[in-house]
């Protein structure tokens, strides 16, 4: 979309932790992605912002859903980005809107498009200190341990990009029939929109978990786990095949999973 609304690809900080999102705990599967995009809008950016617009006026405020952490959490005061507007008032400006439901289809594009989401759809959360517990929480409790590495260094990457303390945070909650993420065996998924004015910067960052039964996901999992097989090949190339056993590799890699993927790369 050239020098418009567009993802920023030179994050590699981001793509390197996307990867450590998606990760399979046993009885689930984790597939989660963050993602920066710019909203600066140009060419056709700005031609489906008019088509947009002609439901209002670009400043006009639409209602959002109350965030899911009023039901747990008494509201906090927080700093919004919108002239004019209440922080607490459970609306933004269309044009916001746009930009959250433009974030979307790029996200997803070209498994789902969210041109008909409306406001209702959306949530603004009250609090940072919220968001973080509710995002460290989910994941503490599906990857367990590992994620008290992993959670200082992720929120510490979002700050680098995003400046989280100037932020509006806002959730996608949709219903049902509207949700990617309703497929069967979805267990639980977040959908959250760290938007920086100053910027014009959104990061966004979705994460779902998903029942191994359903097989959803597995792809993912098994690009990861080629890679990690490309590397690890590159490095026992000075070793002949009659010197590597099925005992040696089920000796080597404690993951039961990974033999037979070593079995079939070595043809033992």
């Amino acid at each position: 979309m050239g020098d418009g609304f567009h993802k920023l690809s030179e994050n590699s900080s981001f793509e390197a932790l996307s990867s450590q999102l998606c990760v399979e705990t046993g009885e689930s599967r984790i597939l989660g992605r963050i993602e920066s995009y710019s909203c600066k809008m140009a060419g056709d950016d700005k031609h489906m912002f008019k088509q947009f617009c002609q439901e209002g006026e670009p400043h006009v405020l639409e209602a959002l859903s109350p965030p899911q952490s009023s039901a747990t959490s008494p509201p906090q005061l927080g700093k919004s980005s919108e002239d004019g507007e209440n922080p607490l008032s459970d609306k933004c400006c269309r044009k916001t809107l746009f930009y959250l439901i433009t974030t979307l289809n790029e996200s997803f594009r070209p498994d789902y498009d969210f041109s008909a989401a409306r406001g209702h759809e959306f949530s603004r959360e009250p609090s940072l200190n919220w968001v973080t517990n509710a995002v460290n929480g989910s994941l503490y409790s599906s990857v367990g341990v590992e994620f008290n590495t992993l959670g200082p260094e992720l929120w510490n990457f979002i700050d680098q990009e995003i400046s989280l303390q100037e932020c509006d945070i806002y959730s996608y909650n949709p219903d049902l029939d509207s949700d990617p993420f309703g497929e069967e065996g979805s267990l639980w998924s977040f959908n959250y929109f760290f938007y920086n004015k100053r910027l014009k910067r959104i990061v966004f960052f979705t994460c779902r978990s998903v029942s191994v039964l359903s097989g959803y996901g597995r792809g993912c999992l098994d690009n990861e786990l080629d890679m990690e097989l490309n590397d690890d090949e590159e490095e026992i190339e000075g070793f002949t095949e009659d010197r590597w056993d099925r005992f040696t590799i089920v000796m080597l890699l404690p993951d039961y999973t990974l033999v037979h993927k070593w079995a079939s790369v070595l043809h033992i």
